[in-house]
């Protein structure tokens, strides 16, 4: 694709989720909207992601996946019929599961755009063999330079950002993130640990902040109540809040979950806390961060944990 023609084209960009990894692509999508300046540039992604991605400043239009299956068979054909009448020149599938190579199959027959993923049959295949061994922003950028895209930089959500005086925060405060996916309760470092990491915290004269969503509101709640003075703010900030609470912190500490990556890219240093369960290397956010790893987390000391915070 020439540089007239990347101006004048339709784009699709496909990330569906989860939120850590959303984050993780705003950086590709940066670098996708500079090499089509001029081109109409649609997101195609979950629903909790959408009003944040309408807020980008990468995307002209934002749609939703509905996830349809073959239980689904109308709502199938919806997505067939709206993905070939947008008649898009090229797609950057960002998510590459299967679930959106087969996206690239459902435009048949016909004329299909040019395809950056891992589709059968995809014009700008990543056929590194060695891809789900990388870390998630190394393995986009070479996805993107395999399309032509060689500049890519690092996530950025300073757009982002809201009001959060509201919360009437102090000047000097602790991120904490106790919470993860529901499931996969070995990635969480025991809530004990994150309360005596507050009252360290307090006792230096930051104040611990505790983040989560609705779900996590007892964990916010337990923590809140083992030490005093720490503010619970579980099931009350948006995305755009994690970010812009990023961007004020003093530090932050946090599972590896998907908050922790809003976090860093609203530009907080921070903690991120991993078991056995996960692989830095191929996740962990990048930016001012400290990586602790545990077979298993409740192994993980406060002190050890506590040396990492950029106050005594």
């Amino acid at each position: 694709m020439s540089a007239g023609e990347a101006a004048a084209a339709r784009i699709l960009v496909i990330k569906l989720g989860a939120l850590g990894d959303f984050v993780q692509a705003m950086g590709p999508a940066a670098a996708i909207r500079a090499h089509h300046r001029g081109a109409e540039i649609t997101l195609l992604t979950a629903a909790p992601f959408a009003p944040l991605a309408r807020t980008a400043p990468y995307f002209d239009r934002v749609w939703i996946d509905e996830r349809p299956g073959w239980t689904r068979p109308l709502a199938l054909l919806r997505l067939r019929r709206r993905l070939r009448r947008g008649r898009f020149d090229r797609v950057y599938d960002l998510q590459t599961s299967d679930r959106s190579s087969f996206y690239f199959a459902l435009m048949r027959p016909g004329r299909r755009p040019e395809w950056s993923g891992i589709a059968r049959g995809a014009s700008h295949p990543h056929a590194n063999p060695m891809r789900d061994r990388m870390h998630t922003l190394d393995r986009q950028a070479e996805q993107l330079a395999v399309a032509g895209i060689t500049l890519v930089p690092p996530p950025d959500l300073s757009w982002a950002t809201s009001e959060i005086a509201r919360f009437g925060l102090p000047e000097r405060f602790l991120l904490l993130a106790p919470g993860g996916a529901p499931h996969r309760p070995e990635k969480r470092w025991p809530a004990a640990h994150f309360a005596a990491l507050a009252r360290q915290a307090a006792a230096a004269g930051v104040a611990p902040v505790v983040l989560g969503g609705a779900v996590e509101r007892p964990l916010g709640a337990a923590i809140a109540a083992a030490a005093p003075g720490t503010l619970d703010l579980t099931g009350r900030t948006s995305l755009a809040d994690l970010v812009a609470l990023g961007a004020r912190a003093l530090h932050a500490v946090g599972n590896d979950t998907g908050p922790m990556h809003a976090i860093v890219a609203g530009g907080a240093s921070a903690t991120v806390l991993y078991s056995a369960a996960s692989d830095p290397a191929l996740t962990a956010p990048r930016g001012r961060v400290r990586v602790l790893q545990r077979r298993d987390l409740a192994a993980l000391e406060v002190a050890e944990v506590a040396a990492t915070l950029p106050f005594g």
